[in-house]
């Protein structure tokens, strides 16, 4: 028997058996359909080529029966000759015919795991920011890696498998049985005990290699924590170094053992399967010897139904698991299909218009928000705990409106929690309002392309985020064709071209993952940067300078003088000295404006912006101001 059929037998005993009871949602399998018709012509060449290798699977049989019956018996040297080079030939024509089906399988595989994963990517960006912060990274990763490797298996392995498989065995059960019923049956007796053993062998190793995933998922999670530099700073300052070495090593032990039993098991697969084989063939030998020796049959027909016995128990076999392989695939493509027709919350009308360029007034008016429930935003099968929430967020946002005029610098302050970054993300519409509108210039914002829209808006985040690449990589993530010049300009203005020019490789330093190679004062102004080459309308600060000592605060404010002027700004801040020339101040608490006005009125009223001036003692010991 081939190696070839026994891994094919191999492949369709160890499949999972659970995806049989799954069912298909209505539209599955013709939305399947869809994304094989651009590669209809590559998949009807890849099944003429698969059955051209199924009818060459017989034709060697049935010439070694005319070269012992018709050419060696007779003792016909021309005629040995000549069906030996048809053998040969027919080695050649399998090795072209299988290099082209390779290829055809090649071409249709990686086209649909392209159109899958780009199809998939782009919809996921699509997303708004609610469905992040539910789903877990590893189960999207999967989506796109996993089940769409599996969905592709359906045009190429399981196709090719459910064809080859079954016209071999049509063909090789239809030839044995024309040249001697009679053997064909006694050889097919064996066919139960082969099946029953490798039924058992397939489940424990379905067991095993469950198992296996879970053991290299927990041990990929371990390395995931504890292989980025937060991870590795915690593990170095509060982890004891044996007992981690232990935990990893304890995983990578019984994934190891497990390798030893699917091994062994494997094995034992391989040898029962070839052992049954070899019986059969035994059987066949003795049954169709005596025939032979009586004249019932011919040697060379003996020869050829021996031959072809050993190419008949691979697909007997992977065919009585045809529907698990099938259904394996179909349901890859069911988790592709649940996550792109997952609709985005923030969507875009049809006939959105642009924001153009210029001055902009901000109007927010009778603005209430909560957040989304799980439901809405996610899939129960992308986050770590599948679990129906219960508790609801409640109205973050109860009514809130203000104006922001353009060119003006609005303040907006109050205690933890109040709704102040909340109030944030709805601008670029991170988030939609539930209630009420936010309007640029009269126009209401969901009227805006979200391209445009975000275009004209640049936000400084507490802790900004920045892509493991090097310094001119991130800051042209805001303008790609942003020239050097360009780029040592906005980071002039920014108060970070002094450090920039200080270090090696300039632009082209690497500022490791998530930035952890520069300071929290440089990350800020080197986000100032990146947000002054796109020179938005309206700018977003939230906490730019909360965590900052007092030299690097310092450094960021004077990037900021810059970064603001003649644009439309809002300004969270939990330092209250940094916005006291602001030209409103909004007090936010429990989701309402409480206050609005400049410095010096809040701090005549004796309210909520008082009480919170009051308690940071700013009076004896304020820091520079946005607008000084």
């Amino acid at each position: 028997m081939s190696q070839h059929a026994v891994w094919m037998a191999m492949r369709s005993m160890t499949a999972d058996p659970s995806v049989k009871s799954q069912k298909l949602k209505a539209g599955t399998f013709k939305r399947i359909v869809g994304y094989a018709k651009p590669y209809k012509r590559y998949i009807a060449l890849f099944l003429v080529t698969v059955v051209i290798d199924a009818l060459l699977i017989i034709s060697t049989p049935l010439i070694l029966r005319k070269l012992i019956d018709d050419a060696v018996i007779p003792k016909d040297a021309k005629l040995v000759t000549l069906l030996a080079l048809s053998v040969g030939a027919i080695a050649i024509f399998d090795a072209i015919f299988s290099v082209v089906g390779r290829w055809f399988s090649a071409r249709i595989g990686e086209g649909l795991i392209f159109d899958l994963r780009t199809e998939l990517f782009t919809h996921v960006q699509s997303q708004s920011v609610a469905f992040f912060t539910r789903t877990q990274t590893g189960s999207l990763i999967s989506r796109l890696n996993s089940d769409v490797m599996g969905a592709q298996q359906a045009f190429t392995s399981t196709l090719s498998s459910v064809v080859s498989n079954g016209f071999t065995l049509i063909l090789v059960a239809g030839t044995m049985f024309f040249l001697s019923w009679q053997i064909t049956l006694v050889s097919l007796i064996l066919l139960p005990l082969f099946i029953v053993p490798t039924k058992w062998v397939g489940r424990k190793i379905q067991q095993l290699t469950r198992e296996s995933f879970d053991l290299n998922a927990k041990m990929s999670s371990t390395m995931t924590e504890r292989f980025n530099v937060s991870g590795a700073i915690l593990v170095s300052l509060y982890g004891e170094p044996k007992k981690e070495a232990d935990l990893f090593s304890s995983r990578a032990r019984k994934v190891a053992d497990i390798g030893i039993q699917m091994g062994m098991l494997n094995r034992l697969f391989f040898t029962s399967l070839t052992s049954v084989a070899a019986v059969a063939t035994a059987f066949a030998y003795g049954f169709g010897g005596h025939m032979a020796i009586n004249q019932t049959i011919s040697v060379g027909t003996l020869l050829a139904l021996t031959a072809l016995l050993s190419r008949l128990y691979g697909p007997l076999t992977a065919l009585s698991n045809v529907r698990v392989e099938v259904m394996t695939s179909l349901v890859s493509f069911e988790r592709i299909f649940e996550v792109l027709d997952l609709k985005p919350m923030v969507k875009e009308k049809e006939n959105a218009i642009n924001l153009e360029p210029g001055a902009v007034e901000i109007e927010v008016k009778d603005v209430r928000f909560s957040y989304p429930k799980a439901d809405e935003i996610s899939l129960a099968s992308l986050e770590s705990v599948a679990k129906k929430e219960i508790v609801e967020s409640g109205e973050i946002l109860k009514v809130l409106s203000f104006t922001a005029k353009p060119g003006t610098l609005t303040a907006i302050v109050g205690p933890s929690g109040a709704g102040k970054t909340t109030l944030s993300a709805l601008i670029p519409r991170l988030y939609d309002v539930t209630k009420g509108s936010i309007s640029i210039n009269g126009i209401d914002i969901r009227d805006f392309t979200l391209q445009s829209l975000r275009d004209q808006i640049g936000v400084v985040a507490q802790d900004p985020h920045l892509f493991h690449e090097s310094i001119a990589e991130n800051l042209r993530y805001a303008k790609s064709d942003a020239t050097d010049e360009e780029l040592i300009a906005a980071c002039k203005s920014a108060q970070i071209w002094s450090l920039i020019e200080s270090l090696p490789n300039g632009l082209d330093t690497m500022v490791g993952e998530r930035g952890h190679r520069l300071s929290g004062g440089e990350k800020q102004r080197l986000a100032i940067a990146r947000m002054l080459l796109k020179a938005p309308a309206i700018v977003i600060l939230d906490e730019a300078t909360a965590h900052l000592d007092s030299e690097n605060e310092e450094l960021v404010q004077e990037a900021l003088k810059v970064a603001l002027v003649g644009r439309t700004s809002l300004v969270i801040a939990h330092r209250l000295s940094t916005v006291m020339d602001a030209d409103q101040i909004l007090v936010i608490n429990d989701g309402q404006i409480v206050e609005q006005g400049r410095h010096q009125e809040l701090m005549n009223s004796g309210g909520l912006y008082s009480e919170l001036f009051s308690r940071q003692d700013l009076t004896t010991n304020e820091k520079p101001s946005i607008n000084d």
